[in-house]
């Protein structure tokens, strides 16, 4: 708070929104394509994505594990709703089932298959 009252709070500022445009600009700016990706071309998750992403990008490279501890972590609908998937894709319908209830969605019709799944999930979460 020091710098915003000796006179160097516009630099400092303008500092804090550059680093903050660069984080979120770049989510705002991923697409599905560059998400799926990601799964394949890089070590760890894009920074600054929800935990719901994070899990479907851990369980795209094989990371069940990984992927449903995020989705634990993750208390909205939008981590309940992962997790409905990755109960789904284990075999366990009556746990999936009541995940997608908390997420406040139905399960899925049984022709859909887990990667359309996948990839519905992905596309809504990244498109808001």
């Amino acid at each position: 708070m020091e710098d915003l009252e000796d006179g160097k709070g516009d630099s400092v500022l303008r500092s804090r929104v550059l680093v903050i445009l660069a984080v979120f600009g770049s989510l705002a700016q991923m697409s599905f394509e560059e998400f799926q990706q990601s799964t394949t071309r890089e070590a760890a998750p894009p920074a600054g994505i929800s935990l719901a992403l994070q899990a479907l990008w851990h369980d795209a490279r094989g990371d069940w594990d990984g992927a449903h501890g995020c989705a634990q972590e993750d208390h909205s609908r939008d981590g309940s709703w992962v997790h409905a998937y990755l109960h789904r894709k284990e075999g366990d319908i009556g746990n999936a089932g009541y995940w997608y209830s908390r997420a406040g969605r139905s399960v899925p019709a049984k022709v859909t298959t887990l990667e359309d799944e996948w990839a519905a999930i992905a596309r809504d979460l990244i498109g808001r």
